[in-house]
């Protein structure tokens, strides 16, 4: 004999038996996304980087999440090419990770994204001439000082957004290919923002979050440019995390710190084009997307609004 409970969906109308098919497909779909959520955010090794090349290059690796990049893949044992716009930063972090890692190579190139970019690009060029370049770690960015509306957006600041945020990552990036090519190997992270691709708009950072959906979307095509010759490229996308340009001194739960940043972010290269590597991240992207846009709107705009005051006033303070 057969179960009742199956006797009494075949005695349904067809449309019921429809709903219930539907039903148990998305009971499925969604298990099986939870299913791989767990294992690729606790359980997927991370790859070895070394399979790439025995040297990587990290832009902006004088603070925030690019040093922290830079100590990780030491700790990894890769050599490092590090270009920052400030020698003696450089030099610093250059003799701590080989203090703390032993025998580790490092090369210091001093660029200003801001500044001569060709010129900048061409050291970029000379450094790593010879080395097999494995990595690139896009991470040089800027953003405001602190919200405004986009009329308020001063030209230096506009022009220096787009040169170093979308310009810089795009000159860098082709400077490194062609190496990349030749050896059939490689691995390009791109470091994007929840502001770009998280939320449905970011009110009062305009210009800053355009530029990231410029790296979303250049990311995202070079994927499917060179996946098939050997070269892994991803946009990673960080919500909040406890640095200057986002102004948190402290970690939480929800904002990591550099560190714990870097360290989720390791066992992502190579792997998904557009990913958020701090777990409890992607808690909140879920959260976001269960939202209607015109709610995350909102309260994103009073969330900035907040934030332009608060800097109108620290700069009327410095004034006086």
């Amino acid at each position: 004999m057969e179960p009742c409970f199956f006797n009494t969906i075949k005695s349904q109308p067809s449309w019921v038996l429809f709903l219930f098919t539907l039903g148990c497909f998305s009971i499925l779909k969604f298990s099986l996304a939870v299913l791989r959520w767990v294992y690729v955010s606790f359980l997927r090794p991370g790859k070895n980087l070394k399979k790439y090349g025995s040297w990587a290059l990290v832009t902006g690796p004088t603070d925030g999440i690019g040093k922290s990049f830079a100590f990780e893949l030491g700790r990894k044992g890769l050599n490092l090419v590090l270009v920052g716009r400030n020698p003696d930063k450089l030099k610093d972090v250059s003799d701590s990770i080989k203090a703390k890692y032993g025998k580790i190579e490092t090369k210091n190139v001093v660029v200003d994204f801001s500044g001569d970019l060709d010129e900048g690009v061409k050291r970029i060029g000379e450094a790593i001439d010879g080395l097999d370049v494995g990595v690139l770690i896009n991470n040089v960015g800027i953003s405001y000082p602190y919200a405004r509306f986009f009329h308020e957006v001063d030209e230096q600041l506009l022009r220096n957004l787009i040169k170093v945020n979308v310009e810089g990552t795009t000159k860098v990036t082709q400077a490194l290919l062609p190496g990349m090519l030749k050896r059939k190997k490689g691995a390009i992270v791109n470091i994007g923002s929840g502001a770009a691709i998280v939320i449905p708009s970011d009110p009062l950072y305009a210009v800053y979050a355009a530029t990231k959906a410029y790296i979303d979307q250049f990311s995202r095509s070079l994927y499917v440019e060179y996946k098939d010759r050997g070269i892994d490229v991803q946009c990673q996308v960080p919500l909040y995390v406890a640095t200057k340009m986002a102004s948190i001194k402290r970690s939480s739960f929800f904002v990591p710190s550099t560190d714990g940043y870097a360290r989720a972010a390791m066992r992502w290269i190579g792997y998904d084009p557009r990913c958020t590597p701090y777990w409890p991240h992607s808690l909140l992207w879920g959260l976001a997307h269960s939202l209607p846009e015109f709610v995350i709107d909102a309260w994103r705009l009073r969330f900035c609004l907040g934030i332009r005051k608060r800097g109108q006033l620290k700069d009327s303070r410095k004034k006086e």
